[in-house]
């Protein structure tokens, strides 16, 4: 079922146009700007190298000196046509870099618009989360998370598509697209993820039917390799937790000084080999308690190796940024978490590491889980989302 608000438009859907049209706005009036000053660009694009041939063919045919063949000519003659080259290559080089800045704006604000900051308390809830690709210069991949306040609760989404960096980024987007829209419109966690299932069809079809169009309308079904494993929780206004898992790993859950997952359940296959069972039924996982957190993840953390081929212990370096500070800020969590990534990979990851921390702030909460009394809430101030 899909909310009307005014105007008989669904909400994601008028945010959707919004923003969009906001962003064409913007550029329509940078390209604008740009139509000002492309003329003295390519002026001097063009010019540039032909003032720096021209002097180097004056010289030659022109100057007496080029035409001797003494050692004292011969070095002047070198030298000139070394600074003609130098000349050349630098303005290649300058135009290249230009090139590239353009390239990584746009990309930034693509990836943004996909992978946006999440807002650092989201109903009660602190919230703090970051994702280093594998791929140099790029900063998303094949990762994606989301936390969105509904009137059911939070729900968020931690997920990985198979592969990482650039060639991720669609079914990413497609994934958590899908995820946005269906946590407003369905009551329940199972409607959201057959949602999910549906759109990540949908996707994989259309990219066959692109990469191969001669195979007719209807390409067949997607391999078997594509999937995607995803994480769906909900935290209810009163810290009750429920999860459908397919694939993706448990998220640990930080409570005092303690860190254990938050389910042993089996969980689900992931998404696109196998159809989902008709039974959905969420897991629960107890309540969220005040001052609790939830550190949610991909396999990227724990199976990334040092050179000496060990894996890297997130469980232990949680247990690291919480052993002094068992209310540390979920901005402090992460830092702490990736430096002693980055530490033990030596800077270079093999895979795209994402982490999305969550702590139960809220006041007055008085609903008590399975691992004992409520605790009071932290007074700490709220971090950003990025590091």
């Amino acid at each position: 079922m899909i909310r009307i608000k005014a105007g008989g438009v669904p909400r994601g859907r008028r945010r959707v146009r919004r923003d969009l049209r906001d962003a064409l706005r913007r550029t329509a009036r940078r390209t604008v700007r740009k139509g000002r000053r492309r003329p003295v660009r390519c002026a001097l694009a063009l010019g540039l190298p032909t003032v720096w041939g021209a002097v180097a063919i004056t010289y030659k045919l022109a100057c007496p000196l080029a035409q001797q063949n003494g050692l004292g000519a011969r070095v002047v003659t070198s030298a000139v046509f070394f600074a003609v080259g130098t000349g050349l290559v630098l303005h290649v080089r300058q135009t290249l870099l230009r090139e590239l800045r353009q390239a990584r704006r746009v990309a930034g604000a693509a990836q943004s618009v996909l992978l946006r900051p999440l807002p650092p308390r989201i109903d009660g809830l602190h919230v703090a989360a970051a994702q280093l690709s594998a791929d140099r210069g790029a900063t998303i991949g094949g990762d994606l998370y989301e936390a969105v306040a509904t009137e059911y609760g939070v729900r968020v989404a931690m997920g990985d598509v198979r592969g990482h960096g650039i060639s991720a980024i669609g079914t990413a987007a497609a994934v958590l697209g899908s995820f946005r829209e269906a946590v407003h419109d369905e009551p329940g966690l199972d409607g959201v993820l057959r949602r999910l299932e549906r759109a990540l069809a949908r996707h994989l079809r259309e990219r066959a039917r692109a990469d191969h169009p001669s195979a007719g309308a209807e390409p067949g079904p997607p391999v078997a390799e594509e999937f995607v494993t995803v994480l769906l929780l909900e935290i209810g206004h009163d810290g009750r937790v429920h999860a459908l898992n397919c694939g993706h790993p448990w998220p640990y859950l930080l409570s005092g000084t303690t860190v254990e997952p938050l389910s042993r359940t089996d969980p689900l296959p992931p998404l696109g080999p196998f159809p989902l069972p008709c039974d959905l039924t969420p897991v629960e996982c107890g309540h969220l308690l005040p001052g609790e957190s939830l550190v949610l993840h991909t396999d990227g953390a724990e199976d990334a190796r040092d050179t000496r081929g060990r894996f890297f212990s997130l469980e232990n370096a949680l247990s690291e940024a919480i052993r002094d500070r068992p209310l540390a800020a979920p901005q402090v969590v992460l830092g702490t978490v990736f430096t002693a990534l980055l530490r033990h990979t030596d800077g270079e990851p093999a895979d795209d590491v994402a982490l999305l921390v969550l702590r139960n702030d809220r006041q007055g909460q008085g609903t008590l889980g399975a691992r004992g009394t409520a605790r009071s809430a932290t007074t700490h101030p709220q971090p950003t989302t990025h590091l």
